[in-house]
């Protein structure tokens, strides 16, 4: 499957735009929710092909948004790559056992995850 359509998740205006950047750049269309519900909800209403999910956030943070999708019939074949601040190798395996299909630490390397983005597509 071909990811055209990315949805990132993120309470940081500035990483948003950040990863608009990056992936617009690239073709994908890129949507957006500021927080795990939505983002979570969003999944739901326009089926990306692939969610960029921040953990640290008001509200369900993206541990638990990635266990909604990825536990939901609806969802679970969305791959999530988490994407943080959070960088410690402890944080990296509970993201993977939440679902997440890759890990990607912020500061971003545009290069790096647009070659994670690829390897999933």
């Amino acid at each position: 499957m071909a990811i055209k359509r990315i949805l990132v998740v993120d309470d940081s205006a500035t990483e948003r735009h950040i990863l608009d950047g990056i992936l617009s750049k690239k073709g994908f269309e890129v949507s957006f929710a500021e927080d795990g519900e939505k983002g979570v909800a969003q999944a739901k209403l326009s089926k990306p092909d692939l969610i960029i999910m921040d953990v640290v956030m008001p509200g369900m943070n993206g541990f638990q948004a990635t266990r909604a999708i990825t536990s939901d019939p609806e969802t679970q074949h969305i791959p999530v790559i988490i994407c943080t601040t959070k960088n410690q190798e402890t944080d990296k395996v509970w993201g993977a056992r939440q679902g997440a299909k890759d890990y990607v630490v912020k500061p971003i390397d545009a290069a790096d995850l647009l070659r994670k983005i690829s390897a999933l597509g």
